[in-house]
């Protein structure tokens, strides 16, 4: 497949590097420098220029493309760039857009923009907050088949009741399935012997009420559900959207916006939640609102280093739970080694969304865990898979990279994967793979 792709930041080369080693892949960039460094750094042809002109677009031969990927900061640039792409030729185009308000006008007409698939950011990145808050000691999480499947990671404390066993001794869940373990920069296959340690990060796959009693079992004090306090700093869009969203829910959050006409305005589209105009660096106002009681609190104002002020102090003050978005990828680190409990990056959320969608032609699904160490694929077996009649135990000694099957669904059902479990033609399958042997894997399924 020829794939091009309009923007060379955070989301474009994840995307890059993502679809580089199985499709042609062509990025134009308008910063040479970038559009250099970038073709040493992967194994993709770069093209210095504008993506939103035809000059750019013809050069870049985009009337061969298959797949336009158009995902620069710019919303407007990238309408046009999608629009452009059309009159050359026939390509799947995807566009990134912050604006809830082009989505709305995408969703009434599928054809608008010249855009086949069209990506909000801040409506994704809402949505994952949305998730982790539902399940309080998780880090990521995310569903597959339906619903019925749960990926889960969380990060193990010292304290946390499993740290030092071994993965036999902690998994007592008829449906889960331990993954993999994280632990420094090294991805580790987990085995029935394998110690859990305090600051491993722990991938845990399957049914929604194991993976949320896994979350009691490792973190007693967080009750998975349970975050009916939830404050909200920032009446940003993506604050807007998780408020929102939660409201759908059944709960009412609070909302704190420093700026008066904003917070006004919110107070008006969000009948179910508390909007106070104040601002959240006053910890006088926190204590006097008994705001630092909150369960959960989430960071989503438009800068990183407010985000960042707002989300220790919050720590300081007791606040149980402490989300933060993070718009700069580099600083997502730099946020969880201080102790922010979840650093939430918007560019991320929607590479992954972007990469989901490209590889629906041979999964059905796709989780990016860790900023792209591993992935988590759902794959539908069809009659030709190598994986047909075949038990698991044969597939673990003969296939040469490793990965781990977390879980299956037959005709709508959960089965817990085991052993002698025979794939058959129709099973939806969850694998927990490195993200290097992904193209391996979608080789077998």
């Amino acid at each position: 497949m020829r794939v091009v792709i309009i923007g060379a930041g955070e989301v474009g080369t994840a995307i890059a590097a993502d679809l580089a080693d199985e499709h042609d892949v062509v990025v134009v960039e308008r910063d040479p420098q970038r559009a250099e460094d970038l073709k040493y750094q992967l194994d993709v042809l770069t093209l210095s220029g504008d993506g939103t002109s035809l000059e750019t677009l013809e050069t870049a031969e985009t009337e061969s493309a298959d797949l336009f990927i158009a995902c620069t900061d710019d919303d407007r640039a990238n309408l046009i760039a999608c629009g452009t792409a059309k009159t050359l030729g026939t390509p799947f185009t995807i566009a990134r857009a912050k604006s809830i308000e082009y989505l709305h006008t995408w969703e009434r007409n599928r054809s608008a923009f010249g855009v086949d698939f069209l990506v909000c950011s801040d409506l994704l990145t809402a949505e994952d907050i949305v998730r982790v808050i539902g399940l309080p000691a998780a880090v990521d999480i995310d569903q597959f088949a339906g619903g019925l499947v749960q990926m889960a990671e969380f990060e193990i404390s010292a304290g946390s009741p499993v740290t030092g066993q071994t993965i036999a001794e902690a998994d007592r869940f008829e449906s889960l399935t331990f993954a993999g373990l994280f632990r420094d920069e090294e991805i580790l296959i987990p085995r029935g012997e394998t110690r859990i340690e305090a600051n491993d990060r722990a991938v845990v796959i399957g049914s929604p009420e194991s993976v949320q009693s896994f979350a009691l079992d490792i973190a007693p004090e967080t009750t998975p559900g349970s975050a009916d306090e939830i404050v909200i700093v920032g009446g940003s869009e993506i604050g807007y959207h998780t408020a929102r969203l939660l409201e759908e829910r059944g709960l009412s959050p609070t909302l704190v916006e420093e700026n008066e006409p904003r917070a006004r305005h919110l107070s008006e589209e969000l009948p179910d939640t508390l909007v106070m105009q104040h601002d959240a660096t006053d910890t006088d106002f926190m204590v006097r609102e008994h705001l630092d009681e909150a369960d959960v609190l989430l960071a989503a104002k438009d800068s990183d280093e407010q985000n960042l002020l707002v989300a220790v102090l919050a720590k300081r003050l007791g606040v149980s739970r402490v989300v933060a978005v993070v718009e700069n990828l580099e600083y997502v680190d730099l946020f969880e080694e201080i102790g922010i409990d979840v650093a939430v990056n918007p560019r991320e959320v929607t590479a992954e969304e972007i990469i989901r969608f490209s590889f629906e032609s041979v999964a059905e699904n796709l989780s990016v865990l860790e900023h792209d160490q591993a992935e988590v694929l759902e794959f539908e077996l069809e009659e030709d898979s190598q994986l047909i009649g075949r038990p698991i135990q044969e597939l673990d000694r003969e296939i040469e990279f490793p990965m781990v099957i977390g879980a299956l669904t037959r005709d709508g059902a959960f089965i817990p994967p085991r052993g002698d479990t025979v794939f058959q033609p129709g099973d939806n399958i969850v694998v927990f793979v490195e993200t290097e042997f992904v193209s391996e894997l979608t080789c077998l399924a």
